[in-house]
């Protein structure tokens, strides 16, 4: 749509409650967790390894150990440790904001911005579901949703140039992350680990997940369109309104000050090349050769001091681009280091294990027909505890295959279960450090995301118990 005209010095008509700031909500998580370990008792699973060479849980050893209560010097160590704990993807972040800073300031994304939006200008609405669908593709396949943070402040300028507001702009990468990631086509850090522990083919029984993976990527659609409509009609519903006109005003004097133009040279346009192909590469070697989160900092290094390069950018300049570049993911940085503190102090006090058997053990006492919605409320549980998809495959599957023998589903029906309650509340819960990252970066606050997603995330919920109800009933296989 055309853009709007808008008062830039107007101001709110009224003080709106100012939730604390997302430090201050993981800190008090990290608190809450430190007081939990002197409550709950310590206990502990023996790890063996698999015949594939996995170290798993056994499932019948757990038992109680000693207490390790936090102490006040562990709670205040938690956060430090946490940033060591999460090193890699605290780095990837500040890579991947130096590459994106050179390939913004030699034009190309200014360029792309302006684009797109002359390009859908007057049917803006129709660019969401190509947005959510290409980050649902993405993540069905790869399952990497520590990426929205590269995305983000990519897709945000262009949604607000169109005029939608930041949370729109954050929503088709969020809502298109989730309906892929929790869809899982491919995916190698849930489906297939959970495949494999359970003894299944792997990525079998893609055509169901295929099923699944439409009819959310359509619910993920409807919904962000619906609410981008209402922006659309009256942009002060926005709860964003009055930081986005100081964003969007920023963004256009950006594009002027830059003299972007649609046209790009010779060099911009290999510079261009080059950077997808890097990109291209990265993902290539994530699927075939197993590379993670060092390889993928690398790559963006490529990126922004290859494209530095090809355009001729001086050393110097392209060292205080990098550096401004990283700065940028500073807040998005630490808030990943900090929520890391919470599964520090969990480990600390020796409460991963306990929660995981109690949980388990209260599985195998509910009725037949709800077990398996159970599971899907535990590992979503757990998400809050645990948000690594693949630490908790390692630590759930050897618990979680046996029973679904026990209670009489399916084997991938159970790994079904698994991939549904781990992929949609990664965009809820606030311990997921790349989730709250991505909204740092974008501005939008922990609380003012809630209430857009949360009644999403209940329908995408609803939607796995029917999915499940669906599964059991075709037998849903090989077995």
């Amino acid at each position: 749509m055309a853009e709007r005209e808008v008062n830039i010095e107007a101001k709110p008509l009224k003080k709106q409650l100012k939730m604390p700031h997302p430090f201050v909500i993981l800190t008090f998580v990290i608190a809450f967790m430190s007081l939990l370990t002197h409550f709950i008792p310590a206990g502990s699973y023996e790890r063996v390894v698999n015949k594939m060479g996995v170290e798993v849980l056994d499932s019948n050893t757990f038992q109680l150990v000693a207490s390790t209560p936090v102490t006040i010097m562990q709670f205040f160590t938690s956060i430090p440790r946490g940033f060591v704990e999460a090193g890699w993807i605290i780095a990837l972040c500040f890579f991947v904001g130096a590459g994106f800073e050179v390939i913004t300031k030699i034009g190309l994304i200014p360029a792309m911005v302006e684009g797109l939006v002359a390009k859908f200008k007057d049917k803006g609405i129709m660019i969401i579901p190509v947005f959510v669908f290409i980050f649902a593709i993405i993540d069905a396949f790869i399952g990497t949703p520590e990426l929205i943070v590269v995305y983000v402040p990519i897709i945000l300028p262009i949604m607000l140039r169109l005029g939608f507001d930041s949370i729109t702009g954050v929503a088709v990468v969020l809502c298109g992350s989730a309906a892929g990631f929790s869809a899982g086509l491919t995916n190698p850090f849930t489906i297939a680990i959970g495949q494999k522990l359970s003894g299944l083919p792997l990525y079998s029984g893609w055509e169901f997940r295929t099923v699944i993976f439409f009819i959310t990527y359509v619910i993920a659609v409807l919904y962000v369109m619906h609410y981008a409509r209402k922006i659309q009609k009256n942009p002060m519903k926005s709860s964003m309104y009055y930081q986005d006109l100081k964003k969007r005003k920023g963004i256009i004097e950006e594009a002027k000050n830059s003299d972007v133009s649609q046209t790009l040279n010779v060099r911009q346009k290999i510079a261009g090349f080059y950077s997808i192909g890097v990109f291209a590469c990265m993902i290539f070697g994530m699927v075939a050769l197993k590379w993670d989160l060092p390889e993928m900092c690398a790559a963006f290094i490529a990126i922004g001091v290859g494209a530095a390069l090809i355009t001729k950018m001086d050393i110097d300049t392209m060292c205080d681009t990098l550096m401004i570049g990283a700065q940028n993911m500073m807040v998005g940085a630490l808030v990943i280091g900090i929520s890391r503190g919470i599964s520090v102090v969990m480990t600390d006090g020796q409460i991963v294990d306990t929660v995981v058997h109690a949980l388990s053990s209260g599985l195998t006492h509910l009725p037949q027909g709800f077990t398996i919605i159970g599971v899907l409320i535990a590992v979503t549980l757990l998400n809050f505890l645990i948000p690594s998809g693949s630490g908790k495959a390692v630590i759930l599957f050897p618990i979680l295959a046996p029973l679904a023998d026990v209670i009489g589903v399916t084997r991938q029906t159970m790994v079904t279960t698994f991939q549904l309650g781990d992929g949609f509340t990664l965009y809820l819960w606030p311990t997921v450090g790349y989730f709250m990252a991505a909204i740092a970066l974008s501005g939008v606050s922990w609380s003012k995301w809630v209430r857009f997603y949360g009644p999403l995330a209940v329908i995408f919920l609803v939607m796995a118990v029917i999915y499940l109800l669906v599964a059991q009933a075709i037998n849903y296989g090989p077995f």
